[in-house]
C-alpha cells in the first residue's frame, strides 16, 4: 500500500468501482467521486473543499453533514441518511469480523 499526501492509503488489490473497497482507505478524490457517482455532483465538491477523506467520512456525525459542509438541507439529509450512515454501519460490521 502506498501512503498518500492526506494520510489515507490506497490498495490496488481491493478496488471496487475504481475506488478502494473499504471507505477507511478512500482518499479525498475517492470520496468526491463516490458522491458524484451517487448523483450529488455539486455537493461532492463540499467534501473536497473540507478535505474529507474516507477516515474523516466515517467519523462524520449527522450534524457535521448538515452544518459543516455548507450544502443545502435536502441534499445534506439524503447524503447522511442514504450514504454516510450506511457506509459507517457497513464499515463497523466489517471491522468486527
Amino acid at each position: 500500500m502506498e501512503n498518500k499526501v492526506n494520510g489515507s492509503k490506497s490498495s490496488a488489490s481491493s478496488v471496487e468501482n475504481g475506488q478502494p473497497a473499504d471507505p477507511a482507505d478512500w482518499a479525498i478524490a475517492d470520496v468526491v467521486n463516490y458522491f458524484r457517482t451517487a448523483g450529488f455532483e455539486e455537493q461532492a465538491y463540499a467534501f473536497q473543499d473540507q478535505e474529507i477523506d474516507g477516515k474523516s467520512l466515517l467519523l462524520m456525525t449527522r450534524n457535521d453533514v448538515l452544518t459543516g459542509l455548507t450544502i443545502k438541507l435536502g441534499p445534506a439529509l439524503k447524503i447522511y441518511e442514504y450514504h454516510v450512515k450506511p457506509l459507517q454501519t457497513q464499515h463497523l460490521k466489517n471491522s468486527v469480523l
